[in-house]
């Protein structure tokens, strides 16, 4: 798991609900909350990596009852002071292995995590140990949801192992890759108003889609519905990413 205080700190928290990618527009936060009330129904939904609550925050809205595990108490407080923040419950933890009482309200209908945080995960026994900890929280019947990039190895030229992913006047961000133990570092370079340079780098681990079954066969769960992306448009072999529910079955 990687260190939130040196990734997700205060100053990044203060400038994350900022970002102009698609993630943050209201359409796709529409579709994505849409799907997950759905799958949620009349029970609880637990969002792991909840963050400034961008999620979280509307799915709440549309009555959906709302816990959230983060490593980042700065992003958390971030939701906490928004509109609404104090309807989520938060425990302040690693997901991988952070535990939420259940035997009280029993467990929930839903789990999710979405924009590619499985990947903040940093080996592969974390990212097994996550889908074992949504099925332990899980109801029967009960949905985890992952919404994740299909790795991009495809663009990288015979010899070279990065991938450029943005580009502007004051910007430019690219991804690192070791195709070994499928260890990715993105990078960020920043340019502020008063001309000062400002980098930031954030390591990841690449997953893919059938070995993302295979952890969630390891956690006692089944693969429902894999989707290109909110819409719900098949996933194939050109999707760029994929929305993947696996469900918890009655015993």
């Amino acid at each position: 798991m990687i260190d939130a205080d040196g990734y997700f700190s205060k100053q990044v928290a203060e400038r994350y609900d900022d970002g102009r990618g698609p993630e943050f527009q209201e359409e796709v936060i529409g579709r994505t909350v849409g799907l997950l009330a759905e799958l949620a129904g009349d029970g609880r939904a637990l969002e792991f990596g909840v963050g400034t609550g961008r999620i979280a925050l509307p799915l709440a809205r549309r009555g959906v009852l709302v816990h959230g595990i983060d490593m980042s108490r700065a992003m958390v407080d971030r939701m906490l002071a928004k509109p609404g923040g104090e309807r989520i419950g938060v425990s302040i933890g690693d997901f991988a292995t952070t535990s939420v009482d259940i035997e009280r309200d029993g467990g929930f209908s839903l789990a999710y995590l979405v924009f590619n945080t499985i990947m903040n995960l940093t080996s592969q026994e974390a990212q097994v140990a996550c889908f074992r900890n949504a099925a332990a929280h899980l109801a029967p019947s009960g949905c985890f949801v992952v919404e994740v990039l299909v790795p991009e190895l495809r663009k990288i030229p015979a010899g070279q192992n990065f991938v450029p992913f943005r580009a502007g006047p004051r910007e430019w961000a690219y991804t690192v890759y070791d195709t070994v133990p499928q260890d990715a570092t993105c990078h960020y370079i920043e340019i502020t108003e008063d001309g000062r340079g400002e980098a930031r780098s954030i390591p990841f681990r690449y997953v893919w889609p059938a070995e993302l079954d295979l952890m969630a066969q390891l956690a006692g769960l089944r693969l429902r519905d894999r989707w290109d992306g909110w819409t719900r448009r098949p996933f194939t072999e050109d999707s760029v990413q994929h929305v993947s529910v696996w469900e918890k079955p009655v015993s």
